[in-house]
């Protein structure tokens, strides 16, 4: 389907109607902000960071300048596995399991032999278990192959999350990981929405999951000129998008997870539902491996898709969660493409980038975001920009600055944008019962 931004389709009218609907029953996640859905929507909306100083190394001992980032605090996988389990799963395994068990009682839903094939398990990563194999590596040298992990390629390897999830809760329908670097989750997210259309799947647990706040990792995008040089004194001050003064983004884990279900399995089933997942674009921009494409065209084309998948109009956009990295170049194309796509919208659309709180999560970043985003369709409030305070006329939008904002009764979309040129985006709009 062509692209039909300006369309005068509204909420599903139209061939839109005649498709499978997709529901989002239930939210999880684990993230700098909080342990849970309801403690990082709260810090969310309340406009506090979570980011601070690395707990987790010493930059100094590998010579780093970094010194912070959005680590998961007080997190205990304990309570959510035995203690062998934890030993034999990588870190990025032991968020996921957490986000997806919050996800799977949020819905109440059930996965049993009467519908376990028709639950399909799709969660992305940027980078899989990058802990275990940095971890194994030094084993290697220091005391040669006999005493390397045996479970290290089951540690390590990027389908593990999705894997674990599914032996856990016995989800059998299809299940593998999406891979394409800071849109990956967002990509798992719109091809779940596509299986369920399709057919193949009645739900999905989907999301996405990254805990590379390791040395290597660190390390690398410093090395990139990414990461934010400043703010070392004042960590929740460093994540500053669309500012003037933005000078790079912050390196973050976390895992986000949720529920998607055709409309008629979760009605049939009483779900509550909290909004219908309604468009997914991704395309890629096929410019440069890490930078994105000046003139915006996949951003663009991203959102414009996601929106014609819909079956909405502009005007009935009411919020977008940007990518908005704080890194000078993808601010000001998003900033570019969002003016570009909704250049004939009455009024300026209200946009956050909740990273100024979270930092980069990569790979979970859209999930997270998406989660973000489906609670501000819910609730009618959207999150605020944080540490927003010198313009930058390169990003001229309405970024919702430093405050919480009531945006009522509308639909959302959610972007991402990935090295590699991937571009993608998914849109929420509220769901109504239309069984009367």
């Amino acid at each position: 389907m062509s692209p039909r931004v300006g369309s005068t389709a509204t909420f599903g009218e139209g061939e839109e109607s005649l498709r499978t609907k997709v529901v989002v029953t239930g939210l999880g996640t684990v993230c700098p902000l909080g342990l849970t859905v309801d403690e990082s929507w709260a810090a969310a909306t309340e406009g506090r960071s979570g980011i601070a100083t690395i707990a987790a190394f010493d930059p100094d001992e590998f010579g780093i300048k970094t010194r912070i980032a959005g680590e998961v605090k007080a997190f205990d996988p304990a309570l959510f596995m035995d203690i062998k389990e934890v030993r034999r799963l990588d870190r990025f395994c032991h968020l996921t399991l957490a986000a997806a068990a919050e996800a799977i009682a949020d819905a109440k839903l059930t996965i049993d032999p009467s519908n376990s094939w028709d639950v399909a398990t799709i969660i992305a990563t940027g980078v899989g278990g990058v802990t275990t194999l940095v971890d194994q590596a030094q084993v290697l040298r220091d005391g040669g192959a006999r005493r390397v992990s045996p479970f290290t390629i089951p540690m390590l390897m990027s389908n593990a999350a999705a894997g674990v999830v599914s032996i856990r809760f016995g989800s059998q329908g299809p299940c593998f990981s999406v891979a394409s670097a800071c849109a990956s989750s967002t990509d798992s997210i719109g091809i779940s929405l596509d299986l369920i259309r399709s057919g193949r799947a009645k739900a999905v647990i989907a999301g996405g999951v990254d805990a590379a706040v390791v040395p290597i990792a660190v390390a690398g995008f410093e090395q990139a000129r990414a990461l934010c040089q400043d703010s070392f004194d004042e960590p929740e001050r460093a994540s500053r998008p669309f500012d003037a003064t933005r000078s790079g983004f912050v390196l973050s884990e976390g895992a986000a997870v949720l529920i998607l279900e055709s409309e008629e399995f979760a009605v049939a089933r009483g779900a509550n539902i909290i909004c219908e997942l309604a468009g997914y674009g991704s395309v890629a921009d096929s410019y440069h491996i890490t930078a994105p494409a000046p003139d915006a065209r996949g951003a663009i084309r991203a959102m414009t898709t996601a929106i014609a998948d819909a079956g909405l109009t502009i005007d009935e956009i009411g919020y977008i969660n940007a990518h908005g990295t704080s890194t000078q170049l993808n601010d000001k194309m998003e900033a570019f493409a969002i003016r570009t796509v909704f250049a004939d919208r009455r009024t300026p659309v209200p946009v956050s980038s909740t990273k100024s709180m979270t930092g980069h999560l990569g790979g979970a970043a859209g999930a997270l975001e998406a989660v973000l985003a489906a609670k501000t369709v819910a609730t009618g409030i959207a999150p605020p920009t944080i540490n927003y305070r010198q313009p930058d006329p390169d990003c001229d939008i309405d970024c919702i600055p430093n405050d919480a904002r009531n945006v009522g009764t509308v639909a959302a979309l959610s972007n991402s944008f990935g090295f590699g040129g991937h571009s993608a985006c998914l849109a929420f709009r509220p769901w109504a019962d239309r069984r009367e």
